[in-house]
């Protein structure tokens, strides 16, 4: 099954910005880039990266997997993607440092028109369709317009409960998930800069090494 992973390298990950030089989340989203595109390769897949510029050999991707530069916001490039790509296909967001092959798996195994992992806060992280008639809106709750759409084109619809998958990497605290459940090149480059410490409260935060 073709895989497209929707990659912007420009300015990424600015929530981030309080613990992170932008060299280093540079290099984190292209660590993410690489752990997804690994892994959607171990799980049987076939990964597209869709990037809004060249990756230049970043990351070891460029030179395994295809890639399809497409400078467009992501709504408008996935859709691009569902109207053209013959149907079952996949959409998986970049920006999983804690992805593995078994995750994907769960993803790719359920045979309903829709499939779906909800990301926090309400977004899509990862779906599989196929229907020809659906497409996206990555905007607000995107997960429940989609799951919506995909009810109202008739489609069965499954939902994923994975904490792999629904787990991106927009915020500080992220980032100790990535320590505390990464395996990937996206933790190892977290584990090279931080460490996991504890403030007395039963929370954790990270620490500069």
């Amino acid at each position: 099954m073709k895989t497209y992973v929707p990659f912007c390298p420009d300015e990424p990950k600015t929530r981030l910005s309080d613990v992170m030089t932008e060299q280093e989340r540079v290099g984190f989203v292209y660590a993410c880039l690489a752990d997804v595109c690994d892994s959607v390769d171990t799980a049987g897949a076939e990964p597209v990266v869709l990037t809004t510029q060249s990756l230049d050999g970043r990351a070891g991707v460029a030179d395994r997997y295809q890639t399809v530069v497409r400078d467009e916001p992501l709504t408008p490039v996935v859709n691009a993607v569902l109207t053209d790509e013959k149907k079952p296909v996949a959409v998986v967001v970049a920006d999983l440092p804690l992805v593995t092959p078994d995750a994907l798996r769960r993803l790719y195994e359920p045979d309903a028109g829709f499939v779906v992992v909800p990301g926090r806060g309400g977004g899509t992280n990862a779906f599989v369709t196929r229907e020809d008639g659906f497409r996206v809106d990555y905007h607000g709750t995107s997960f429940v317009d989609h799951v919506e759409r995909a009810r109202k084109l008739g489609c069965s619809v499954e939902v994923v409960d994975s904490f792999r998958l629904s787990t991106d990497a927009d915020e500080p605290v992220d980032l100790v998930e990535s320590l505390l459940h990464g395996d990937g090149n996206a933790a190892g480059f977290v584990e090279d800069r931080f460490e996991v410490a504890e403030d007395g409260d039963d929370r954790v935060s990270l620490r500069r090494r």
